[in-house]
């Protein structure tokens, strides 16, 4: 057995081969022809690939019985032997920056088996790319929450890497990979289905990136993750023109509370369409300066829901109670009573749907303005898969 460990640069070819004589000598074992039985073993020869490459196994003068290949961690790239039995080749791309060792026992045309082990390493990767995933593992959210993958590096090789994000649903579900700029400036890809989720499913992810190159950093490993769709479905309606918010469970009103949305005729008016509660965020400070509004503002806000990365939020806003089911008096939130903030609160999920509508409204919320994925119509959302 030959058993090698070389570094090798892109592209050079390593044979194992092994060898033996060509013609029967005295003492050999006859074939039922009574010719003597041909022991010449297979040559099997291994050619390393570049990263990002499947890895191949070639016998010459026979076939491959088995093909084992394990990296430094003991991860097995699988591959399967093409027709013929001469050919092998990994279903993986191979990785940057990792040694395998490759395990391989042929047979020659007269049936001989042997065996031959070699290793080598695919050259570390000058950049790598790394990824964010929202919602978090194992979380329950609503059932407007994308499965949204935000990239560290910027994201050329589009298709290449959407090929590798396989999504799968405990219920039949439709849906569709789209590409956009997230609020940050970062590649980021949103799954989402037609409509919204089905109460109860179960949403799981495999990014089997290790080894794919995004056109500006390699993947270096795998990504795997799952969250589940609340038991039930609900909807908030903001109507900014009555002045109110509702809240809608299975289909049924069950809550309506007066707000004050943004104040019509400025830059302090609301978004409109639909925007997904993002994050309950507690208390935090609120400062007009980061918003782009001067120093309109610059306060402790309690109950704040995130809406969009731009800044809308709904909170408690006790300084506007004489404008709530009233007037839009607010800075681009949508306010409420600090009675009603604190139960509505508590009753909300990171996910929920806020549908928005009101026509003195700034526009609609942008996809990558938080999770906008829903204010494109199904068409125009596909379009913006890198597969179709």
């Amino acid at each position: 057995m030959l058993r090698t460990h070389i570094r090798i640069p892109l592209f050079l070819i390593a044979a194992a081969s092994l060898t033996a004589c060509s013609a029967a000598t005295a003492g050999e074992r006859p074939s039922a022809s009574g010719a003597p039985k041909d022991d010449t073993p297979a040559k099997v020869t291994v050619v390393p690939p570049a990263a990002g490459r499947p890895l191949t196994v070639t016998a010459t003068g026979g076939t491959l019985a088995t093909v084992k290949v394990v990296d430094a961690d003991g991860a097995v790239l699988a591959g399967r032997t093409g027709a013929g039995g001469s050919s092998w080749a990994s279903d993986r791309k191979a990785a940057p920056g990792t040694t395998y060792t490759v395990e391989v026992t042929a047979r020659g045309a007269g049936g001989k088996e042997t065996k031959d082990s070699t290793s080598f390493s695919t050259p570390e990767a000058a950049e790598v790319n790394k990824l964010t995933l929202a919602p978090g593992k194992n979380t329950t959210v609503g059932v407007a929450h994308p499965l949204s993958i935000v990239f560290d590096r910027p994201v050329t090789n589009k298709a290449d890497v959407e090929r590798q994000l396989k999504v799968t649903t405990s219920v039949p579900t439709e849906g569709s990979w789209g590409w956009l700029k997230d609020y940050s400036g970062k590649d980021r890809a949103d799954w989402r289905p037609r409509a919204y989720w089905k109460p109860g499913t179960k949403v799981t992810l495999d990014a089997t990136l290790n080894g794919t190159d995004s056109g500006d950093g390699w993947f270096v490993r795998d990504y795997r993750t799952g969250f589940t769709v609340a038991a039930q479905s609900q909807v908030i309606k903001v109507d900014l023109d009555r002045k109110k918010l509702s809240v809608v469970r299975d289909g049924r009103t069950v809550r309506t509370i007066p707000v004050s949305g943004g104040t019509p005729g400025g830059d302090k008016r609301s978004w409109r369409g639909t925007a997904v509660l993002m994050a309950k965020e507690g208390t935090i400070n609120m400062n007009s300066e980061t918003v782009g509004l001067g120093d309109a503002y610059n306060k402790d806000v309690d109950y704040s829901m995130r809406l969009t990365w731009s800044g809308m939020y709904a909170h408690a806003a006790p300084w506007n109670a004489a404008y709530f089911g009233r007037a839009n008096k607010s800075s681009g939130c949508i306010g409420m009573s600090t009675e009603n903030a604190t139960s509505f609160y508590a009753s909300v999920r990171v996910g929920d749907p806020f549908e928005i509508t009101g026509e003195q409204t700034k526009g609609v919320v942008a996809e990558g303005n938080g999770y906008g994925a829903w204010n494109l119509d199904w068409t125009a959302w596909q379009a913006k898969s890198a597969l179709r």
